[in-house]
């Protein structure tokens, strides 16, 4: 495992948690897509399966231990702990995104490197997660708002999701064969997705930054004799 590999997994790892805090210890899902956390499970779900039929190393079996457990704790809190559903968007949150896990099934029977069980819902895994966020950038655009922890949290994703392109860069140059063009073609999808949020988090950023000068001049000058 390269460096490159470790900090993506770890960006990753730590996404979830700024997440689980948010959901957790501040009981509230605001901003927060429970359709994208839906297709992130079931990505997860199709992904690991060969946790049953291999075994890699303790470290793999443990990422995939805490991804899996991670993603479908944070649906059941967003659909079902009450404290916490009741900041849960529901009439933002409308992507129609079992469209997307249908397409995404039918692609991956169509193309894959092998068609086996396994394989095809590998390739599936791959497909649906470079449109998982989807949902969670329509429900950002509609509401304009981003707090603190969502955006960490969906900044920490892009970065995991860079991180692992390096990753791809630097095992193609050091490994000999190492040629998966549709995990490097989804990979660039995903990376592209996350630009168009980098640009409405920037845009929030901005105006939260604007209105807090604007309320700082008001107190000074409200000040004056």
């Amino acid at each position: 495992m390269n460096i490159f590999r470790l900090a993506g997994d770890m960006t990753h790892m730590f996404s979830v948690l700024v997440l689980l805090l948010k959901i957790h210890t501040i009981k509230s899902c605001a901003g927060v897509s429970v359709k994208t956390q839906e297709l992130y499970a079931i990505v997860f779900a199709t992904r690991y399966l060969d946790i049953f039929t291999s075994f890699v190393s303790i470290y793999n079996t443990f990422m995939k231990l805490v991804f899996l457990g991670s993603s479908f704790s944070i649906v059941w809190y967003m659909r079902y702990h009450k404290a916490v559903h009741r900041t849960y968007d529901r009439e933002q949150d409308t992507f129609r995104h079992w469209f997307l896990v249908l397409s995404c099934l039918l692609l991956a029977l169509l193309i894959h490197e092998k068609f086996t069980f396994l394989e095809v819902l590998w390739t599936f895994s791959l497909y649906l997660e470079a449109v998982a966020i989807l949902p969670q950038l329509v429900l950002l655009q509609r509401t304009r708002n981003i707090d603190n922890l969502t955006g960490q949290y969906i900044f920490l994703l892009g970065g995991y999701r860079g991180l692992y392109i390096l990753n791809w860069i630097y095992r193609y140059f050091t490994e000999p064969h190492f040629v998966h063009w549709i995990t490097w073609i989804t990979g660039l999808v995903q990376t592209l997705l996350y630009a168009d949020f980098f640009y409405y988090y920037f845009l929030s950023w901005k105006n939260n930054k604007k209105l807090n000068c604007q309320l700082n001049f008001k107190i000074f000058d409200a000040r004056k004799p």
